[in-house]
């Protein structure tokens, strides 16, 4: 046999090949902008929330997500900048050089105030501690409006074995829309359906989410601030009474399902598997897992269900 066709001998080390790196982000020059009185420099092309949180103020957000296209859909990130005619989003206007900005004038607190009592009057908010804590903050009191939410008549809509959606804690604030779209998953199974007043998240046409595009990576869940979107066994726990979120337990891990190296966080209450999230600033996933990342722990239990269930289980239906 010739030379030619052995394989590469066990003796002649192979060349390693150069190790690939991350090229070096692009410099950007610094512009000055006064904020509450300090004169900072920002990266050019930083929003006024990146300049805001790089000196500790704490500007209240709730449609914004660092790995989310701003919307500007909540209004309550809204600061005063010397100049404009109207209060401007911090989450997605551009700084720019010489700008002044107040950040909590008391124009920026009345108008953050009567958003947050708008949205507390409207939508049921006790499973959304970050907007509760707003209220507190800016004093605001939704019984102003009303002591009956308007779309808390809504029944929860429970379809299948993974997440429940109970809009009538939805502030449309389309951090769900935008995850299943172009900024994560491109299924687009869901999106905003109406105009004005009758505005809603929606499955496309209103069919069941079961016979959707949806491929339950539970994205939506992850980025929902008011528990609108839910896991089953969260929902579950709530109505019994059981869930106690002080009693829990977190621990990072890598997902093992594939050699993606996607990382979880698995929240365990006595023991038992609650819910898998992700961490926004892993690398690999940003804070997107999908079905089996997400949901995939429930082997870890054992759960009675028959074959008369009235919902669907998309781990183990056949598609």
């Amino acid at each position: 046999m010739s030379e030619q066709t052995l394989g590469p001998s066990a003796l002649i080390p192979i060349p390693q090949a150069p190790v690939p790196a991350i090229p070096p982000a692009a410099t950007r020059r610094e512009i000055e902008v006064t904020i509450d009185g300090e004169r900072v420099s920002v990266p050019e092309g930083a929003t006024i929330l990146e300049a805001t949180r790089n000196l500790g103020i704490d500007t209240p957000t709730l449609c914004f997500l660092e790995t989310l296209t701003p919307v500007n859909a909540c209004r309550v990130c809204v600061v005063e900048l010397e100049g404009a005619r109207t209060l401007v989003p911090a989450c997605s206007r551009k700084a720019e050089a010489g700008m002044v900005i107040h950040t909590e004038s008391e124009r920026v607190r009345l108008s953050r105030r009567l958003v947050l009592e708008f949205l507390a009057s409207s939508v049921d908010v006790s499973t959304a501690p970050a907007l509760q804590q707003y209220l507190k903050r800016y004093g605001a009191k939704p019984e102003r409006f009303g002591t009956r939410a308007s779309t808390v008549g809504q029944e929860a809509k429970i379809d299948n074995d993974l997440y429940m959606r109970d809009y009538s804690k939805c502030i449309l604030c389309y951090k769900c829309v935008e995850a299943c779209g172009v900024d994560a998953q491109n299924t687009f199974a869901i999106g905003v359906a109406g105009r004005g007043f009758s505005a809603h998240i929606s499955t496309e046409f209103d069919i069941p989410l079961p016979e959707s595009a949806c491929v339950y990576c539970g994205n939506c869940i992850g980025v929902c601030p008011t528990g609108a979107l839910m896991f089953k066994t969260e929902y579950e726990m709530r109505a019994a009474g059981t869930w106690k979120e002080s009693r829990q337990t977190r621990t990072d891990t890598i997902c093992p399902y594939c050699g993606v190296g996607c990382e979880l966080t698995v929240h365990a209450q006595e023991g038992q598997i609650v819910k898998v999230s992700s961490p926004l600033d892993h690398s690999v996933t940003q804070g997107n897992l999908c079905i089996k990342g997400r949901f995939g722990w429930q082997f870890t239990k054992t759960r009675a269900s028959g074959p008369d269930s009235e919902t669907k289980n998309p781990l183990t239906s056949s598609t």
